[in-house]
């Protein structure tokens, strides 16, 4: 994977301030895999997007990230450094469809891929999200013996038991897609599960690195005369010691 250097970066975070999250999410991506073509990106398994950005969070801040939660029990406010090497890499994704049978039903599908995910997320309700995400994934549904068309199982909807198996089987093909944290509370001992949406805490990163190089570029010009583009080419190591010399200057 090629390196998205500063100046590649800087441009997709200009790009995405007047975006909603899912357009964020993609031009995150598009940094994750520069040269990668739309199509191609939009084909991956939603897993394998998910590790693109862990990659890419990795190449630009380190190992470690800083995570907020809120206990679900008090509403106390948690934070902690989180090693991401621990997080699971994406698994390979099976050739053939997955099929589930529970009762009546048989379905068989494949795993969500990065477009179908963004079409999901487009829908602000998430009972409307997972129906639209179903229909999308399934190649067949039969039930009793009968096929039933994917268009049908948002008026059909599947037994709760059944969409839940299809949840599970989804999730083992494809663990990458989805990272759940199950975090302590140390105000009131609970529990507490939150999903890791490693797109928006990256955004928020990259949104403090962006703010601070122009602050750099700022001062680097005011001082030296340099342009933007010939301070960019500097190394993060080169550029803060002229910010040094300007300091103690």
């Amino acid at each position: 994977m090629t390196p998205t250097g500063p100046a590649e970066l800087l441009a997709a975070w200009e790009d995405g301030l007047a975006r909603q999250e899912a357009e964020r999410s993609w031009l995150l991506h598009r940094a994750a895999r520069p040269g990668a073509a739309d199509a191609e990106l939009l084909s991956l398994p939603a897993g394998a997007r998910e590790t693109d950005l862990l990659a890419l969070r990795r190449s630009l801040f380190g190992e470690r990230m800083q995570v907020r939660v809120e206990c679900g029990a008090c509403g106390e406010a948690m934070e902690f450094d989180l090693d991401t090497t621990l997080l699971g890499a994406a698994a390979h994704a099976p050739k053939g469809p997955l099929r589930v049978t529970e009762g009546e039903w048989t379905v068989e599908f494949r795993l969500p891929t990065v477009a179908d995910v963004t079409a999901a997320a487009a829908s602000p309700d998430p009972a409307a999200a997972r129906r639209l995400l179903l229909r999308r994934c399934t190649l067949s549904a039969v039930r009793d013996g009968a096929a039933v068309p994917p268009e049908r199982l948002a008026a059909l909807p599947l037994p709760e038991e059944m969409e839940r198996r299809l949840a599970e089987a989804a999730e083992e093909a494809d663990p990458a897609a989805g990272t759940t944290l199950n975090v302590a509370c140390p105000a009131c001992g609970g529990t507490t599960a939150a999903e890791l949406d490693i797109a928006s805490c990256l955004w928020a990163e990259v949104d403090h690195w962006a703010r601070d190089l122009l602050l750099d570029v700022h001062l680097l010009a005011t001082a030296y005369g340099w342009s933007e583009p010939e301070i960019l080419a500097l190394s993060p190591l080169r550029r803060r010691y002229y910010l040094e010399l300007c300091a103690d200057a």
